[in-house]
């Protein structure tokens, strides 16, 4: 039983891994578990035939073409999206009854509220990364499995790995519609923030490129 468990949670780690990180090799899983090479193979093909990873052959280098591994559809679906099935139902009901200005409405007041609550949480920070820090506090809370990443050039990315509403932003694109206009908002004219990954239109994520003007 102990090993068994012990599969389990490595399993686990392995596809928060996936999902956090993007495709990854065989050995750069093994190495980000401390795991030898033939070990994670073994969790990957019992992933595998449980059609949670899905691998691709990479035959660039030289020698030996390297499996590039990654989630599939299913094991997505292992991460939540808050009352998906409800919240999608809800999103249909208003458009049918009330009709699609009725559903403004209801998307205006959820941007109202949410730059309510992230313009308190964020009030006290003085600096970018202080403001950055709490945001990501924040969507992480919220679920979203946020990330700050300092890049090469000194700009931030804003990584958000997961969406908890992915079912509801699927039926009706303003539920994540504010949130450009939102950071930007929150982060000051000082900054220039792009959305440079997006998950609706094919991305592994959401993410926000956040950059400090000269000057």
């Amino acid at each position: 039983m102990p090993n068994l468990i012990a599969a389990e949670r490595t399993a686990d780690r392995l596809l928060l891994i996936l999902k956090t990180r993007g495709r990854q090799t065989t050995r750069n899983l093994a190495d980000a578990l401390d795991i030898s090479v033939p070990g994670i193979q073994q969790q990957l093909n019992r992933l595998e035939a449980d059609a949670l990873v899905q691998s691709q052959s990479n035959a660039s280098g030289v020698g030996r073409p390297a499996l590039i591994w990654s989630l599939t559809d299913r094991a997505r679906e292992r991460f939540p999206d808050t009352h998906a099935e409800l919240t999608v139902t809800l999103i249909e009901s208003i458009r049918r009854s009330l009709g699609e200005a009725a559903l403004e409405t209801v998307i205006a007041e959820r941007e109202v509220a949410s730059r309510r609550h992230y313009g308190a949480a964020l009030s006290g920070a003085k600096s970018l990364r202080g403001k950055l820090t709490r945001l990501v506090l924040l969507r992480t809370a919220e679920g979203y499995m946020a990330e700050l990443i300092r890049a090469p050039d000194r700009s931030w990315l804003l990584a958000e790995n997961h969406c908890p509403i992915c079912a509801a932003a699927r039926s009706c694109q303003g539920f994540c519609r504010h949130e450009l206009e939102l950071f930007r908002e929150l982060l000051g004219p000082q900054v220039v923030v792009e959305r440079v990954e997006y998950l609706l239109t094919g991305g592994r994520r959401c993410a926000y490129q956040i950059t400090p003007v000269d000057g």
